[in-house]
């Protein structure tokens, strides 16, 4: 049976710097973003804070998801996560 997906948007804070992901376990991922489990890039720039995501019934479709999205520009990424998170 396939398993759903999520795509997520972390930031390090105001105007700070975004990490899009998808994962199957989105509070195991952000977990582990948040304990550092995994050294890279998130551990590297402190990118931590949940600020946006979007479910799919099927995780291929969240990666497509991811993977348009890493192509969007920066303004369109804040655009998109303040209309569900303002603050």
């Amino acid at each position: 049976m396939a398993k759903g997906g999520f795509v997520y948007m972390l930031a390090s804070g105001r105007n700070g710097t975004l990490y899009l992901g998808s994962t199957a376990d989105l509070c195991r991922r952000i977990y582990e973003h948040q304990q550092a489990h995994t050294p890279g890039f998130t551990t590297r720039y402190g990118v931590l804070n949940l600020v946006w995501h979007e479910q799919y019934a099927l995780i291929v479709d969240a990666r497509h998801r991811e993977y348009a999205l890493k192509n969007w520009r920066r303004a369109w990424k804040i655009a998109l996560f303040e209309t569900m998170n303002p603050e």
